[in-house]
């Protein structure tokens, strides 16, 4: 089956009116790949701005959500508000979430299944530190985050997947195109086993940690790679070469 190679900027907590404004200026004007999905992750402060700036085609994701519709949980935003501004996507679970702001697994879980029902998309975030895979865990690390994912998705056609090792995030040191290729692949695998032989072959999975215009098309040839979630080099020109990397 032929999965649409899918990439995502994630600004994270970067860029202002003005510098976003350049770089939204820079992909309306680029020639984008017309068979690649791309989506910007940007800070909800400028939700509204980036969907109101960037051309239609391109895509816009919350880089957060809350699990409920509403109510006393200051600084939280949910899925109603995100598509309120006109965005249908959402990162949930990414390791800076998980790491820095101690989120579980049962909540990541508890936010993707109520993201779903109220029809956004989500890009689910997985992916193991430095010391699990010095130790041999990553599959068992990744099953495990990936089970809370799946406990809580009832339609898998609004779901990528994203694995994203964490010591390759924002660190200069990518996975091998052979090491992202075999943890892709047991993942297409465990979904296989766990949920269908469909799923597994339409959900896509995409590749995250230090992806760059040098990087990509390599990465992007792999097999069971089917697009990026991309960090710093989304703020960057060099991210028109990486949406363009099946080019």
């Amino acid at each position: 089956m032929s999965r649409k190679f899918f990439v995502g900027g994630n600004w994270k907590m970067n860029g202002d009116k003005a510098s976003l404004g350049e770089l939204i200026k820079t992909l309306n004007s680029a020639k984008l790949d017309p068979n690649t999905e791309v989506v910007c992750g940007a800070p909800s402060i400028y939700l509204e701005f980036a969907r109101a700036k960037l051309d239609p085609k391109i895509g816009v994701a919350a880089q957060n959500c809350y699990k409920v519709k509403g109510g006393a949980f200051t600084g939280e935003i949910s899925p109603a508000m995100i598509k309120d501004v006109g965005v249908h996507w959402v990162i949930l679970g990414h390791s800076e979430r998980r790491w820095v702001f101690g989120e579980t697994d049962a909540l990541i879980g508890q936010k993707c299944a109520h993201a779903l029902e109220n029809g956004l998309g989500v890009i689910a975030c997985i992916g193991e530190k430095l010391d699990e895979r010095e130790a041999g865990i990553t599959e068992k690390v990744i099953n495990a985050q990936t089970k809370h994912f799946a406990d809580n998705i009832k339609d898998w056609s609004k779901v990528v997947l994203a694995y994203e090792p964490v010591w390759a995030i924002g660190t200069g040191k990518t996975a091998s195109p052979a090491q992202a290729q075999d943890v892709h692949d047991k993942l297409r695998q465990w979904v296989k086993a766990n949920v269908s032989e469909a799923v597994a072959n339409s959900v896509r999975i995409i590749y995250g940690g230090s992806v760059t215009g040098g990087t990509c098309k390599e990465l992007g040839g792999m097999k069971d790679v089917d697009g990026f979630l991309v960090g710093g080099a989304a703020l960057k020109p060099e991210f028109v070469d990486i949406i363009n990397a099946k080019k």
